[in-house]
């Protein structure tokens, strides 16, 4: 009878381990990049971000640092703490440069984030026209270096005027630009009210962002934040469309000041569970999810 019983206690711990093993496989095979999080953000510690993106199961993080001022309005700090947190953690985590755009050295400041090994520009979260000359030369410095850069979109406030963003993109055919935040989003609705920064109810396809995805190679879009939610989950038929349609234009990223990576104030861990529900297929998820990041960055993952 003990004999029996030691048997079956055996068994299951072998199927335990076994089960565990290919749990680890699992996750190991199916990585996740977060293009979008900040240190310090709204005062969350270094050690509740790392939790956080953890239980999220991203396995490599992006850190956007705040320029000299404003903080990004999110209490984000600048680059020298993004490059702190990822010399810690190599491998796991990555950095982008950043400067206020108008300030006089924001080129030097920008361009030793990127010898540093920066790899894009921004968040670029400030108070210029998408189509001015401060956006004019993050892209010169952009193409100098080969790298991304991501901007944050928000009507009479951040990059606006962003009818005329597709000026830049035309100029600056060799630079990827990333699209991000609330008239980003609101603009894949061919009917957008530009004043309503978080729209609800159906989407009529064919807006300014989706119109960006579709006729520019050099344009994608950054799906973090509850703008980027709120995208997916107003309409969700229109979602699955635009998730088909842009399976390689698009980049999962969380933008979540949450400590936790779990429940509904956790827009990241919403976010994966969206794209995962909404995708077409799993080729298109783990483009979404891994792939694009990992290209339009050139991540050494």
């Amino acid at each position: 009878m003990r004999s029996l019983h030691r048997r079956n206690f055996l068994i299951t711990s072998v199927a335990a381990a076994a089960a565990t093993l290919a749990g680890a496989q699992s996750t190991a095979a199916e990585p996740v990049i977060d293009i979008h999080q900040h240190t310090d953000y709204s005062g969350r510690t270094d050690e509740q971000m790392i939790a956080h993106q953890r239980t999220m199961g991203v396995t490599h993080t992006v850190l956007l640092p705040a320029g000299r001022f404003y903080q990004l309005e999110a209490g984000a700090s600048g680059n020298d703490r993004v490059q702190e947190v990822a010399r810690q953690h190599p491998g796991e985590y990555f950095f982008f440069a950043n400067e206020v755009p108008y300030l006089s050295d924001a080129r030097d400041v920008i361009v030793a984030g990127l010898k540093a090994g920066a790899k894009g520009i921004g968040e670029q979260k400030f108070m210029v026209d998408a189509d001015s000359r401060a956006v004019e030369m993050l892209a010169e410095i952009a193409a100098e270096f080969s790298v991304p850069v991501l901007l944050h979109f928000q009507y009479g406030k951040y990059n606006t005027s962003f009818e005329r963003f597709h000026l830049i993109v035309e100029k600056y055919p060799t630079v990827n630009f990333i699209g991000h935040a609330q008239t980003w989003w609101a603009n894949i609705d061919a009917k957008a009210d530009q004043t309503v920064l978080y729209p609800k109810g159906p989407v009529t396809a064919g807006g300014i962002t989706d119109r960006l995805l579709t006729d520019y190679p050099n344009v994608f879009g950054d799906m973090s934040a509850g703008s980027g939610l709120n995208a997916m989950l107003r309409d969700e038929e229109h979602a699955r469309g635009f998730l088909a349609r842009h399976q390689d234009k698009l980049l999962y990223g969380s933008d979540c000041n949450d400590a936790v990576g779990t429940g509904e104030k956790c827009s990241g861990s919403q976010m994966l569970a969206t794209i995962r529900r909404l995708a077409p297929d799993k080729a298109a998820e783990r483009k979404i999810l891994f792939e694009n990041a990992k290209r339009v960055l050139k991540l050494p993952v």
